[in-house]
């Protein structure tokens, strides 16, 4: 432990070790089951009692998920999209005809899967629809209904009606490279992390523009806490929340900066019920904190990589962590 938190909460005894074997990409909690995402081919599940399979998923790299409390949603480089449920069954539900690489994926509230493949992105509901983007898609997410997938690209992003096809997509202009898209739970804002360490956004009523700027490198990881009062963003030494709860969002506020460090925030994780943050940080360490005063809980040690992924259980009560270098865990916060 590093002197700067040698004084802090720990539930680093609740934690339970898992040899993952290969570095993690993403993580998921379905039901009790966390589920560890490796670069490589497969997912890794491991049960509250340790019991841990290895399920192959892809022909090769995995380079997406989504997943929505009863399945995990995949997309690798062979071109394909996989669903596997909690029970480790897996199911195609596309094949790129071009064979392309599966960039993105997205799991809309009524079960509806979206995926893109270089400038194209699909959606699989009752039948499949196609959006050709601008450009190459930056990242996909689905408003809260459902109705609606926004698309983030080059300049901008697009608003796409996957059942309307008559309809034409809803242009959101800003010059650069838009990489992911997220939007707040009351579906009244659209924010995208962009190539520069800054996010943009748009107020969906009147596209209005919201410029979230001040980043020491670029955002990669972010998440509504919850009732989506804040959006917490890594890309600093610190965690960076975005208020969100009046009608103007951002527009005019300064951001609440929490868990200051000597090392940046990789990734955030928001707990599903309170106003908690998960940060992990470059150096390994994972920190919950919470929003109303800053409070910290020491739940991760530094180790020898960065944190690469942090997912919660719907209950909160447990917490997955992975790092690049394939170290992983399950904490027991009940």
């Amino acid at each position: 432990m590093t002197d700067s938190h040698s004084d802090t909460p720990s539930v680093i005894g609740r934690a339970h070790p898992v040899a993952a074997g290969a570095p993690v990409v993403a993580a998921h909690v379905l039901g009790h089951t966390a589920v560890f995402v490796l670069g490589e081919e497969a997912l890794l599940f491991v049960e509250p009692k340790g019991q841990a399979r290895r399920i192959v998923v892809h022909d090769g790299a995995i380079l997406a998920t989504a997943a929505d409390g009863s399945r995990i949603v995949s997309g690798g480089d062979d071109g394909k999209v996989v669903a596997t449920d909690a029970n480790g069954e897996t199911r195609i539900v596309a094949t790129d005809r071009k064979h392309r690489w599966i960039d993105h994926v997205a799991i809309a509230p009524d079960g509806a899967v979206a995926w893109s493949a270089g400038r194209s992105a699909f959606v699989q509901a009752q039948e499949l629809r196609e959006f050709e983007a601008p450009s190459t898609v930056g990242g996909l997410a689905f408003l809260p209904k459902g109705s609606r997938l926004a698309v983030a690209h080059y300049n901008g992003a697009s608003l796409w009606f996957p059942n309307a096809p008559q309809a034409a997509p809803e242009k959101l202009e800003w010059k650069g490279s838009h990489l992911s898209a997220t939007i707040g739970p009351d579906g009244r804002f659209l924010v995208t992390t962009m190539q520069e360490p800054m996010l943009h956004g748009w107020r969906l009523a009147d596209r209005q523009h919201l410029r979230m700027s001040g980043y020491a490198a670029r955002v990669t990881s972010l998440g509504w806490t919850a009732g989506g009062r804040f959006l917490a963003t890594s890309g600093s030494n610190q965690i960076i929340l975005w208020p969100f709860q009046g009608k103007d969002g951002p527009m005019g506020k300064q951001p609440r900066l929490l868990a200051p460090s000597e090392r940046r925030v990789e990734v955030v994780a928001c707990h599903p019920r309170h106003e908690v943050v998960a940060a992990g940080y470059d150096d390994g360490l994972v920190l919950l904190v919470r929003v109303e005063d800053g409070a910290e809980i020491l739940a991760k040690k530094p180790g020898a990589a960065p944190v690469a992924a942090l997912a919660w259980s719907a209950d909160g009560k447990a917490l997955a962590f992975g790092t690049e270098g394939g170290e992983a865990g399950v904490i027991d916060l009940a």
